[in-house]
């Protein structure tokens, strides 16, 4: 069986590239899989730094994962070694009354890979093989290493039903918010208006097709907006902290909805008393099912966004700590870990 490289999180200063046991062959209805390109994304930086409230050090990373198959289990038939996947890391039950809705991203017994389970951030892993999804022929692992990211965003435009005619506000250009304002575009929103307190974040949202862009400490910024939108029906909240919600509920219209997609630290005040008095809908969203990673593929491969404007930097394996660091700088949008043998030193863009 032997050894393979996987990276553990002990916190943010302490990022190591142990050796542990190589997976064994995998059972039925398995699939093993060498990782090859591994997402860093807000969740990881904020469990690194002990502030994500369902994560806990140390863990080993790696939820955006795509990678090849290098052997499948008794009972699995449409995959092969050599097909190229990416990961679906929800770990469910089946059997809860959410899982037999259909709405198995709240399984009773969640849990997600790279966050409650070692993750792929390592040369292999193993999975029951409904949580792996093939990638398209011709489509870059760069770009395939979107997937995942951009299911979320899908996953939160669904569900707060946006589509012809909807007025949009996104709260945040990180790389969610950045693909949150994708997902809406495609889903036929009239007008989305991105805010952000970078200059740059702002200019890349101008970029993916933001109709608007503003500053998010401009001491104006609710009276523009609403200029802009006359009232948003939807307001997407890609940050998650008071100042951001009290600017969504004074943002969203009157039977709007606000949709809170970034992860909060902890308790956040709600300014109640105007989510009462004007009928605002407040919507948690976690993660996505089938039907949204498949949507999120299908807009990769149409060319909804390129690799190039959103992965800012590739790091090898043995560089974790430096790709965490990099996944902390604002100034990046996705970074990436290379685990492929021949991996460059860093490339950033």
């Amino acid at each position: 069986m032997g050894t393979m490289r996987q990276i553990v999180v002990h916190s943010a200063e302490d990022i190591r590239l142990e050796e542990v046991p190589r997976p064994g062959p995998p059972g039925p209805g398995e699939v093993r899989v060498a990782s090859a390109l591994v997402g860093i994304c807000g969740s990881d930086t904020h469990a690194a730094a002990g502030h994500h409230p369902f994560i806990e050090r140390p863990y080993r990373p790696g939820h955006e994962v795509v990678g090849e198959v290098e052997e499948v289990g008794a009972g699995v038939s449409d995959l092969a070694a050599g097909d190229r996947v990416v990961l679906e890391p929800s770990l469910v039950c089946g059997k809860c009354r959410r899982c037999r809705e259909g709405r198995y991203n709240i399984c009773e017994k969640l849990a997600v890979v790279g966050c409650q389970t070692a993750g792929g951030m390592a040369d292999a892993f193993t999975v029951p093989r409904d949580r792996l999804h093939r990638v398209p022929e011709g489509m870059s692992d760069e770009l395939a290493a979107l997937v995942e990211p951009l299911a979320t965003p899908v996953h939160a435009v669904r569900l707060a039903g946006v589509g012809p005619g909807s007025r949009v506000a996104v709260l945040g250009a990180g790389p969610i918010g950045l693909l949150v304002l994708v997902a809406a575009r495609h889903a036929g929103a009239e007008v989305v208006l991105v805010t952000d307190v970078m200059g740059e974040k702002l200019d890349r949202a101008r970029r993916l097709g933001a109709d608007e862009v503003l500053l998010a400490n401009a001491p104006d910024l609710v009276e523009r907006a609403a200029v802009v939108l006359e009232g948003a029906d939807v307001v997407f909240d890609c940050v998650a902290r008071e100042s951001s919600m009290a600017q969504a509920v004074e943002l969203v219209a009157k039977g709007g909805t606000v949709v809170v997609v970034g992860v909060a630290a902890g308790p956040t005040v709600v300014p109640l008393h105007v989510v009462q008095d004007r009928e605002i809908s407040v919507l948690g969203s976690l993660m996505y099912v089938r039907e949204d990673v498949e949507r999120a593929i299908e807009l990769l491969a149409s060319g909804a966004v390129t690799a190039g404007e959103l992965v800012t930097a590739i790091f090898p394996v043995e560089q974790a700590a430096e790709a965490f660091a990099a996944a902390s700088d604002p100034q990046q949008v996705k970074v990436l870990v290379s685990l492929e043998k021949d991996s460059p030193v860093a490339t950033t863009t």
